[in-house]
C-alpha cells in the first residue's frame, strides 16, 4: 500500500473514532411528532442538548434523551481515554424517518368504517466533536 493511501486511511479512521452514533427503529410515535421534538437538539452541544430534552414536557423528548444518552455511551466505549467535557461533543445529525404503519378499521357513522394509520418512526442520532485534531 502506498504511503499517500496509509495516510487517508489513517485520518478516515480517526475522523470515525471522533464520531458515534445510535439508532432507535420502530419507536410508536408519529414522524411529525418526534421531529418537533428532534429539531430542538440539532446542532447543540450534548450537555445542553441533555438539559433541553430532560424539561421538554412531549413524550418523544424521552425517547430522544434516551437515544442520546445511548449514543454518548457509544462515542465513550470508543475513546476510552478522553473526556466527554473537553470533546465539546455536538449533535452532528438527527434524523427522524418514518416506520412501519399499524392500519387499523374504527367504525363510523352509517355502516361505515375509517382507517386508522398508527405510525412509527426510526431515530438516527450523530454525535461528532467540534475539536478536530490535525496530526
Amino acid at each position: 500500500m502506498g504511503v499517500r493511501k496509509k495516510q487517508m486511511a489513517e485520518r478516515i479512521k480517526a475522523e470515525k473514532k471522533q464520531v458515534a452514533f445510535a439508532k432507535l427503529n420502530n419507536c410508536p410515535t408519529s414522524p411529525r411528532k418526534m421531529r418537533i421534538v428532534a429539531d430542538l437538539v440539532r446542532g447543540v452541544e450534548v450537555e445542553k442538548a441533555l438539559a433541553i430534552l430532560r424539561f421538554n414536557p412531549k413524550e418523544a423528548s424521552r425517547k430522544l434523551e434516551k437515544l442520546l444518552l445511548s449514543a454518548l455511551a457509544n462515542w465513550q466505549a470508543k475513546n476510552e481515554d478522553a473526556n466527554v467535557e473537553e470533546a465539546a461533543l455536538v449533535v452532528k445529525e438527527i434524523r427522524v424517518d418514518s416506520g412501519a404503519m399499524l392500519k387499523r378499521l374504527r367504525p363510523a357513522p352509517q355502516g361505515r368504517a375509517h382507517r386508522i394509520r398508527k405510525r412509527s418512526n426510526h431515530v438516527t442520532l450523530v454525535l461528532g466533536s467540534n475539536n478536530i485534531i490535525e496530526s
